[in-house]
C-alpha cells in the first residue's frame, strides 16, 4: 500500500509544480502569478477542492509524448469566496503556454457541468497561448464544448472571466460569452487574430496592446467591463463583483447589514443641476448622494461615458443603475451607450437585481455615421431590455427627457413599476426651439418680428412642457419629489416592489433587434 500512495504523493507533487520551477520562475519575471497562486488569492484558505489533478493529454504526434504534465496545463475545482460555494478554473501558463487541449477541455466542462447543476457561480482565470497546434481539430472541438456550456449557463449562474495573460483566436469567444470580463493591466491582451496575422493579410502593422490591450477593450470596444491595475487587484475586485451577483437566478442578490441611515437626505442634491438647462453636471454625483456611502461599483465606467451603469446597494440591498451622463456628449443616447446600457439591463433582470434609472437626456445622438452603424437598431435595444425585463424598476427623471429617449430611458410605457421626478425635469417631445420652428411656421413667417415672436412662441412653450407638472397631471410621472427626499423614496419603494411577480407572454425566445 505504501508503494501507491507514495506514487500518488509524487505525482500529486509534480501537479503542484506545473511546468517546473524554470517555468514557474519565468511566469514571476513577467509579473505574473501561476494558476495555484492566483486561486490561493480568490478561494477562501482552505477551501479549494481540486478536480482532475493527475490528468494528462494522450497526443503522441510532434514530440508530445514527452511533454506531459499532470493537470495538462489547467487547474479546476470547487471553493468559496467569503463563504459562497463558486466553480474554478485557472489556465496555466508554464505549462506549453497554457494551450488549449482536449484534456483542458474536458476539466473545463466538468466544472461547468457542476456549476450549472448546482447553481453556483462559474469563475475563469484565463492565461493561454491559445489552441494547441498539434492536437489539431481535437483543440478546435474542444473549444465548441466550452462555448456551448457558456451559452447554457448564460442567465443561470454568474460568469465571471479574469484575464490574466493573453488571449487569442478561437479562445476569446468563451469570455465574451460570460457576463463579465475584468482585465488586468500591462500582462492581459484578447483578439482574434494576432498583430502578424493582420500584418500579412491587410498590411496594417499594430502591437499587442493596440490591438487588444485592457485599454482598447475596456474604453473603446467594450468587450471588457474592468480594468484592474494588476493580478491582485483584478481578483480583488472579481470578489467584489460576486458581492452583488445572487449564486443563480432562482436566488435573491446577496444583503449586506444597512450602515447607512434609510431616512438620509443630501441637500446638495437640490443644486446639483445648474439653473442653465445648457450646462453639464456630473451624474456620479448624484448617484454617489443617494446610494449607500462607498458601494457603487461602476461597470464600463470608460466605455461609452455619455452612459453611466453600475451596481450599488440601498439600505443594504443591491440594485443596478442606468443613468444618462450630462458630462458626456450632453447625456445623448448614441450607438455604443443603447448597447451598454441594454446589455446591462438584461444582466440585472437574469440576475432579480432592481433597476433604478436616472434620466437627462436630451435624445439621440444625430449624425450620418450614428445612422449608417444603425443607431435605430442600436436604440431599439434598450426599448427591449428594459420592456422585458420583470424585475422592479423605477425611474426618476433629473432634468432632461425628450423625444424617443423619454420613452426609451424606463417610462410608464417600457412598464415601468414607480416613475419620479424633480422639479428640474423637462418632457416634452423636442426641444422649445425646434418646437417652435415647427407649431408656428406660418405665424413665424408672417410676424413683423420674427425674433421677438419666436422668443415669446419659444418661452410659452417653455412654460407649458419644460417641467414634471404637465407629465404628473396626466399621469406619466407618479410624484414630483424634492431632489434631497430621492434616497428615503427609493427605499420605500423599493421595500415594496421587492416582492413584485411578473410574466412575460410564454415563448421560445424574443427576437431583441441584435
Amino acid at each position: 500500500m505504501s508503494d501507491y500512495l507514495t506514487t500518488l504523493r509524487e505525482l500529486r507533487e509534480r501537479a503542484l509544480m506545473g511546468g517546473g520551477p524554470r517555468r514557474i520562475q519565468q511566469q514571476h519575471e513577467r509579473g505574473k502569478l501561476t494558476a495555484r497562486e492566483r486561486l490561493a488569492l480568490l478561494l477562501d484558505d482552505g477551501s479549494f477542492q481540486e478536480f482532475g489533478a493527475l490528468a494528462t493529454h494522450n497526443i503522441t504526434d510532434f514530440g508530445m509524448a514527452d511533454q506531459r504534465y499532470p493537470g495538462d496545463g489547467i487547474v479546476t475545482g470547487l471553493g468559496k469566496i467569503n463563504g459562497r460555494r463558486v466553480a474554478v478554473f485557472a489556465q496555466d501558463f508554464t505549462v506549453m503556454g497554457g494551450s488549449f487541449s482536449e484534456v483542458q477541455s474536458h476539466k473545463i466542462c466538468r466544472i461547468q457541468n457542476l456549476a450549472l447543476e448546482s447553481g453556483i457561480p462559474l469563475i475563469g482565470l484565463n492565461d493561454s497561448g491559445g489552441a494547441r497546434i498539434q492536437e489539431g481539430v481535437r483543440s478546435l472541438a474542444a473549444y465548441g464544448e466550452v462555448f456551448q456550456r457558456n451559452v447554457l449557463a448564460s442567465g443561470v449562474v454568474p460568469q465571471i472571466s479574469v484575464m490574466l495573460g493573453p488571449c487569442a483566436g478561437g479562445a476569446v469567444y468563451s469570455p465574451a460569452l460570460t457576463d463579465f470580463v475584468i482585465m488586468a493591466r500591462d500582462t492581459s491582451f484578447m483578439f482574434l487574430t494576432g498583430p502578424e496575422v493582420i500584418k500579412a493579410v491587410t498590411g496594417e502593422e499594430v502591437n499587442a496592446a493596440n490591438l487588444g490591450g485592457p485599454l482598447i477593450h475596456n474604453c473603446r470596444s467594450g468587450v471588457a467591463h474592468f480594468l484592474a491595475a494588476n493580478e491582485q487587484a483584478a481578483i480583488s475586485l472579481t470578489k467584489l463583483l460576486l458581492s452583488y451577483l445572487p449564486q443563480n437566478n432562482t436566488e435573491d442578490p446577496p444583503q449586506v447589514a444597512p450602515y447607512d441611515p434609510a431616512d438620509r437626505m443630501e441637500e446638495s442634491l437640490n443644486n446639483v443641476v445648474p439653473l442653465s438647462e445648457s450646462d453639464p453636471y456630473d451624474m456620479h454625483l448624484v448617484i454617489d448622494a443617494v446610494f449607500d456611502r462607498d458601494s457603487v461599483l461602476e461597470v464600463h465606467s470608460c466605455y461609452a461615458p455619455n452612459a453611466i451603469v453600475a451596481f450599488a446597494r440601498l439600505d443594504g440591498h443591491a440594485v443596478g443603475i442606468v443613468a444618462n451622463q450630462p458630462a458626456h456628449l450632453a447625456g445623448a443616447l448614441d450607438i455604443d451607450a443603447s448597447d451598454k446600457i441594454s446589455r446591462f439591463i438584461r444582466i440585472c433582470d437574469a440576475y432579480s437585481i432592481p433597476l433604478i434609472t436616472f434620466v437627462d437626456c436630451p435624445g439621440f445622438l444625430p449624425g450620418v455615421d450614428q445612422e449608417y452603424h444603425g443607431v435605430i437598431r442600436h436604440g431599439a435595444k434598450i426599448i427591449y431590455a428594459y420592456t422585458e425585463a420583470t424585475v422592479p424598476k423605477i425611474s426618476i427623471v433629473t432634468r432632461k427627457a425628450m423625444g424617443g429617449s423619454y420613452v426609451a430611458m424606463s417610462s410608464k410605457q417600457m412598464r415601468n413599476d414607480l416613475a419620479y421626478a424633480w422639479p428640474t425635469a423637462q418632457i416634452a417631445v423636442m426641444g422649445a426651439e425646434g418646437a417652435v420652428r415647427i407649431l408656428y411656421r406660418q405665424e413665424l413667417s408672417k410676424a413683423a418680428d420674427p425674433a421677438a415672436t419666436e422668443r415669446k412662441y419659444i418661452q410659452e412653450y417653455r412654460d407649458m412642457f419644460f417641467n414634471p407638472f404637465r407629465a404628473a397631471d396626466l399621469g406619466q410621472i407618479d410624484e414630483v419629489i424634492e431632489p434631497r427626499e430621492t434616497r428615503p423614496r427609493l427605499i420605500r419603494a423599493l421595500e415594496v416592489l421587492r416582492t413584485k411577480v411578473q410574466h412575460n407572454p410564454a415563448k421560445k425566445h424574443g427576437l431583441m433587434p441584435v
